[in-house]
C-alpha cells in the first residue's frame, strides 16, 4: 500500500502537467498497490481537475478508483481528532485538511511511504516521530 496525496492524482490525470505527469507515471509503475487516499485529498484533486479540464480529467481519476489502483481509507473519529491536533501543531506551515488526513492515515495504518509532490511532507512528523518517505524524489 502507498499513501497518496492530491497532487499526484492531479498530475496523473492531467498530461498538460508534463514534467509532473511523467514523474508520477514513472513512480506509479514502481509503487506497491493499492494506492490509498482520503476523501479530503480526492476532493482537492477533483476540484483541481475540474478547473484544469472538467469532466474529461475527473473521469480519468475515477478510472483509478474503478480499477482498484486507488482506494479510500475511511477516516475514523480518532483520525479526525488527530487531524485537528496536527493542523494546530503545523499552523505556521500551514497544514491543510488533506495533508492532515494523510498524516493521520499514515499513523493509523503504519504507513511510511507517501506519493506526493508537496514539499511540506518533509516537515511533518508522525506520533512515533517518523518522517514519511516521499516518492517521487524532489526535482
Amino acid at each position: 500500500m502507498t499513501l497518496t496525496d492530491a497532487a499526484p492524482h492531479y498530475a496523473l490525470a492531467d498530461a498538460s502537467q508534463s514534467v509532473n505527469h511523467r514523474r508520477c507515471i514513472e513512480a506509479l509503475a514502481n509503487l506497491p498497490k493499492p494506492l490509498i487516499t482520503t476523501w479530503p485529498c480526492f476532493t482537492e484533486a477533483m476540484y483541481l481537475l475540474l478547473m484544469a479540464g472538467g469532466w474529461r480529467l475527473q473521469n480519468l481519476l475515477w478510472s483509478y478508483i474503478e480499477s482498484g489502483t486507488l482506494q479510500f481509507y475511511n477516516l475514523e473519529d480518532s483520525d479526525l481528532r488527530r487531524m485537528r491536533v496536527l493542523m494546530e501543531k503545523y499552523a505556521d506551515t500551514p497544514m491543510d485538511l488533506a495533508d492532515a488526513s494523510l498524516v493521520a492515515t499514515a499513523e493509523s495504518l503504519g504507513l511510511k511511504r507517501i506519493f506526493t509532490l508537496d514539499s511540506d511532507f518533509h516537515f511533518y512528523v508522525t506520533k512515533r516521530r517518523d518522517r514519511l518517505e516521499i516518492t517521487p524524489s524532489p526535482i
